[in-house]
């Protein structure tokens, strides 16, 4: 009788701590989708500034219209690959098209950055300077909210990669490990692509 209860104690831990694991790794995958869904706002934020920047700038730089329709070219690409990892936050492939659009993207606004140089009224307009200040606000934004996914993501990995979960993780539905957000291009997360007007 003693032992059958031993027993029963033994397989009840057993139980309790499977299922703390379980619910770890549900609570760990949320957070990091949800980490993913705040870079999504910002992201659209960004993605709806850029046709007002184009907008305001397409008066001045008649002679352009190259780099404004590579620029909005940059933009449709970019929200396109989030669009795509909307879906599923944690897939390498998704996150791997969005990193590399957001590096096409920073290159696009970096070039019609230094076509604007030689516009100094375009520089001065108001609209531009709000826009401006506009999107580099956003900029640091999207910065907070990628290393905070990225940090979720981590957590979430570590978890699910450790002993024992790792056991259990297949079992449970949770397969490959989640991708960070990075961008192809290191030199852009050093520095967000700066349009100053």
């Amino acid at each position: 009788m003693t032992g059958a209860i031993i027993f029963l104690v033994i397989l009840l831990v057993i139980v309790f701590y499977v299922v703390s694991i379980f619910n770890n790794l549900v609570a760990l995958r949320n957070r990091f989708k949800n980490a993913f869904a705040q870079i999504e706002v910002q992201l659209k934020r960004r993605y709806d500034l850029i046709p007002n920047l184009v907008e305001t700038a397409k008066g001045y730089l008649k002679h352009e219209r190259e780099t404004l329709e590579a620029v909005i070219a940059a933009r449709n690409t970019a929200l396109a690959g989030l669009q795509a990892l909307k879906q599923d936050p944690g897939n390498a492939q998704a996150v791997a098209q969005l990193s590399g659009a957001e590096a096409s993207l920073g290159q696009a606004l970096g070039k019609l950055n230094v076509v604007m140089e030689a516009y100094p009224d375009l520089k001065a307009n108001q609209n531009m300077m709000q826009l401006s200040e506009e999107l580099t606000s956003t900029e640091n934004k999207v910065s907070f909210a990628r290393q905070a996914f990225n940090d979720a993501v981590m957590a979430y990995n570590n978890f699910k990669q450790s002993f024992p979960p790792i056991i259990f993780a297949g079992m449970f539905g949770h397969g490959p490990d989640a991708s960070l957000l990075e961008f192809e291009d290191h030199q852009a997360i050093q520095a967000a692509p700066k349009v100053s007007f």
